[in-house]
């Protein structure tokens, strides 16, 4: 089954939901309107399911290569797609005019990623992480490096990587050893080795401008004492062109469950040059940047993988002859009905399909708060950048779970087939599992929303979701159309405040209790978010059925998010109750006895 972007489910977002005609006298949305958007998206479509697609599997299949002296060679077909995408400018879309970008809204970026990461989710990888890296130049580093780098990274002639993770830290960032050692001369030599670094090496692009976490020689120990630098691959002359190579190279490529087309690499740093980003002890602030960047990337690709495995599922349930419909055979004149006709089937179908749909609205409803900070208003920028805080973790856990579920209910629906390499499914599921582990596990991104973003500006940013999602109900709560989609966000809305409540009065006193909880409150507020998408899908949709369309897209659209209101959304009572039980239960077990 080939893959199809979802160009309709996306447009109708973009331009029936959100409205993004509404925004023209915000920054960046000038000259964007939907006709424009869904321009975009057709071609953007077209690209992933001709150049991408095709090359997936096969990527899957081959893997990357590594060879004596750190070269890495990519699977066949791979670097000639990629420097389709660079001619065709799809790496500059939402990139700054400034440094060669075209500057599209990142709610249109975000569109167009969701059909890249879900044509291939490790090809989606390479551009991908050059965004992050981009980003955190363009926030934090000097205009002369600014002007160095960013131009050809904004093309994607040169790409980019973040480096965090060491052998002996992951999480625990306080724990790096890769130290900066200044050369007086305003470049540092950084020695060190660094570990799962996606994209760290590659034979797409001439350069790789790689941003570095490390120690500067004298520092404080611990989060405080760490700096960021960016090291490329080869030094830049001063007119732009390539200089010698730095002393830095892939060490070797691991060998991994999934995203096989991606080259993970060990990067070994021996007294490298590299340019300081930013202040020294500033690094981890600067790092959030890359960091925020790639939690959303990851989870528009949690998503995006579990997308493209309901498409495939659904297929299979269409074409798959087995058994007869419980209510008598629908193909009378086959051996067999196919499965789609099962109640089970469909069970699976429709709650992969409620996830993946849910959260391309939240995916892009979120992007549009990235580009609402922007606003000269002080009161949306501030509402924005409050809701980014509050909401990446969300987006980022939930999604990639639930994009990981997705892909496990497509194998379930197609049986034994689904777990062959002969049909999609089984590389779905690999590639759909790291999501909820890199960029910060999802149980960190638990503890990060209770521990972090809740209480920051003393909860404002929560007390405005409240306020906004009470003001939605407010407003269509006598619209009978879609009565039950108001309903069930007042439910879980109400749900979300009350185990919020339990962690101001809980936590405090016992922060295991917070911690215990976490996981629990992110689903609530994951299936919070989910229910205020759905509900603003349902009135988009509606409103087009009493206008008189026919379009099936609209009846189907309802009749998803119906499945999601009345068999997904009721779960919110098990994790309120979950939560509640505190974390009792799970310290007070001896560390011997496990």
């Amino acid at each position: 089954m080939a893959y199809k972007a979802p160009v309709r489910d996306l447009t109708f977002i973009l331009s029936e939901v959100l409205e993004i005609d509404r925004y023209t006298n915000q920054p960046g949305f000038q000259d964007v309107s939907s006709e424009l958007a869904q321009q975009i998206l057709e071609e953007a479509g077209k690209f992933a399911d001709e150049v991408i697609a095709p090359i997936n599997n096969p990527g899957d299949k081959e893997g990357c290569h590594w060879a004596e002296g750190g070269v890495v060679t990519t699977p066949k077909g791979w670097k000639e797609a990629y420097h389709q995408m660079v001619e065709a400018g799809w790496p500059s879309l939402m990139m700054d005019p400034a440094y060669g970008g075209q500057g599209m809204p990142s709610v249109i970026g975000s569109a167009v990623g969701q059909f890249t990461a879900g044509a291939s989710a490790a090809f989606s990888m390479y551009p991908g992480l050059t965004a992050g890296a981009w980003a955190g130049i363009h926030a934090n580093a000097s205009e002369e490096l600014k002007q160095k780098y960013l131009p050809k990274m904004s093309t994607g002639e040169w790409t980019g990587t973040m480096n965090l993770t060491e052998p002996q830290c992951g999480t625990d960032l306080g724990m790096v050893r890769t130290k900066a050692v200044p050369n007086g001369d305003g470049s540092y030599s950084i020695t060190g080795q660094k570990i799962w670094i996606s994209a760290g090496e590659h034979d797409f692009a001439d350069n790789i401008i790689h941003t570095v976490l490390a120690r500067v020689e004298g520092a404080v120990p611990g989060i405080k004492g760490l700096s960021l630098f960016v090291v490329p691959k080869f030094l830049v002359n001063e007119d732009g062109s390539l200089g010698e190579r730095n002393t830095l190279e892939c060490a070797g490529l691991e060998h991994k469950m999934g995203i096989h087309g991606n080259a993970t690499a060990v990067m070994q740093y021996d007294g490298a040059k590299g340019w300081l980003i930013g202040e020294e002890g500033r690094g981890m602030n600067n790092m959030f940047v890359v960091m925020n960047e790639a939690r959303l990337g990851t989870g528009l690709q949690g998503l995006a993988i579990g997308t493209a495995a309901y498409q495939a599922a659904a297929e299979f349930a269409k074409d798959r002859l087995q058994g007869r419909s419980l209510t008598g055979p629908k193909n009378p004149d086959g051996p067999a009905d196919p499965i789609i006709v099962h109640p089970d089937v469909r069970r699976m179908l429709l709650e992969a399909r409620a996830f993946v749909e849910g959260g391309q609205a939240f995916i892009l409803w979120t992007a549009l708060q990235a580009d609402l900070e922007k606003s000269e208003d002080e009161a949306v920028a501030t509402k924005a950048k409050d809701y980014m805080g509050l909401l990446t973790p969300v987006l980022k856990a939930y999604l990639t779970d639930k994009g990981f579920h997705a892909a496990s209910l497509a194998m379930q629906v197609h049986g034994g087939s689904g777990y062959t390499e002969h049909f999609p499914a089984s590389q779905y599921l690999r590639d759909a599992r790291i999501t909820m582990i890199y960029e910060g596990t999802n149980g960190i991104q638990a503890l990060d929303l209770v521990g972090r973003k809740l209480p920051a500006q003393g909860g404002r940013a929560i007390m405005t979701w409240f306020g906004e999602i009470d003001a939605f109900v407010a407003e269509h709560g006598s619209n009978e159309a879609v009565k039950p989609f108001i309903d069930g966000l007042a439910d879980v809305k109400k749900k979300l405040q009350e185990g919020t409540m339990w962690l101001m009065q809980n936590g405090m006193a016992n922060p295991d209790n917070a911690g215990a909880a976490s996981t629990d409150y992110l689903n609530i507020f994951g299936l919070t978010a989910l229910a205020y998408a759905w509900s603003q899908m349902a009135i988009a949709a509606q409103k087009q059925i009493e206008a008189g369309s026919t379009d099936p897209f609209y009846v189907a659209k309802l009749q998803t998010g119906r499945y999601f209101v009345e068999r997904i959304l009721p779960d919110a009572a098990a994790h309120l109750t979950k939560l509640k039980t505190g974390a009792d239960v799970l310290m007070s077990m001896p560390v011997e006895a496990f």
